[in-house]
């Protein structure tokens, strides 16, 4: 089978794939579990054009083909799309759209063979269940993963350009503001930005889920459907969050920040929680079943502090803490009365 990676989706776009691989990469990008790389790719690969020379090799209206490409293979397909419509139906259109946009370029020879500058390689860093990294940007900002989460971005940051990551998972953000001010943007699967110049912040995507806190600085939170959902700017100490089911429907309030990061010190902290948001938390950590025996157990709300640094000793705490049975097997864990 052929392997699909950033270099094969180059070959692909540019029309210098061969017929296998090029069947390859169209299957890959059909794929909605590739989104977020897909579309990291794309919007390296759109970057990496405006920075080079680029000449039609035959006679026709070139600046307005090149602008239908770049408009189909940018990041704003997806935000033309209804707020309502599925992830999977949306990612569809959008894939749809590489393709044809793909098989355009090849047809038309439009990209030079010689290239003025180096292809900007993707960097990568994923963190396992039960896993916490620490990521040095190029710009000397730091970032937090939480367990099973993902960033991406382009490995060499030009001068005086937007700084942009990809995030899928949970992260803590430490963001240093530079004297050209920079923009640093967080981009996420579901349907917003983070724009920053300097601060510190948590940004949350899993379960159809997605959220925002603010710990200090400040700031801008932008919509793909930016005509029914405005920007909105956080202060310290306020949250942002959104679900994929009830896109429209922003919650925006202030919290204790502390509960929001304190995974960065091995620890989770509850004030009134929901148990079912304690099992959803212990999913995302471990990716362990979690089952509720009893079903009054959801009604509980949860305060206090409990170490993840351990799975076995985390139960051990949660069942005295909470006064619950929390049976600990290999890949799951039962909480009752």
């Amino acid at each position: 089978m052929t392997e699909v990676n950033f270099e094969s989706y180059l070959r692909y776009v540019r029309g210098e794939a061969s017929l296998e691989e090029a069947k390859a990469v169209r299957a890959w990008l059909m794929q909605p579990a590739n989104e977020l790389l897909a579309q990291y790719w794309m919007s390296t690969y759109a970057s990496m054009e405006e920075h080079e020379a680029v000449r039609p090799v035959q006679a026709h209206d070139y600046d307005n083909m090149l602008a239908d490409l770049r408009a189909r293979i940018g990041l704003d397909v997806l935000s033309q799309e209804p707020a309502a419509l599925s992830m999977g139906r949306r990612w569809y259109r959008w894939a749809a759209a590489a393709v044809l946009t793909a098989g355009m370029a090849g047809a038309s020879g439009w990209w030079l063979s010689q290239r003025q500058q180096v292809a900007a390689v993707p960097v990568q860093y994923t963190t396992a269940y039960a896993q916490t990294r620490l990521v040095h940007l190029p710009d000397g900002s730091d970032v937090t993963l939480n367990a099973h989460s993902t960033l991406r971005y382009t490995g060499n940051w030009r001068h005086n350009a937007q700084r942009e990551v990809w995030l899928d998972g949970e992260a803590y953000f430490a963001v240093k503001h530079l004297p050209t001010h920079q923009r640093f943007v967080v981009h996420t699967t579901a349907g917003f930005k983070v724009e920053v110049l300097g601060t510190k912040f948590t940004v949350y995507r899993r379960q159809q889920q997605a959220r925002v806190v603010l710990l200090s600085g400040k700031v801008r939170v932008d919509f793909a459907d930016s005509s029914k959902r405005k920007p909105v700017i956080l202060k310290p100490g306020e949250l942002l969050q959104t679900s994929d089911k009830q896109p429209q429907q922003l919650l925006h309030k202030a919290v204790q920040t502390d509960a929001y990061a304190a995974w960065r010190d091995d620890k989770m902290v509850f004030n009134k929680t929901p148990l079912a948001e304690l099992v959803m938390r212990l999913r995302d950590t471990y990716g362990v079943e979690v089952t509720v025996k009893n079903p009054e157990l959801n009604q509980r709300k949860l305060t206090g502090t409990i170490p993840i640094s351990d799975l076995d000793l985390l139960c051990e705490t949660l069942a005295e803490t909470f006064h619950l049975r929390a049976e600990h097997h290999q890949n799951s864990i039962i909480l009752s009365n």
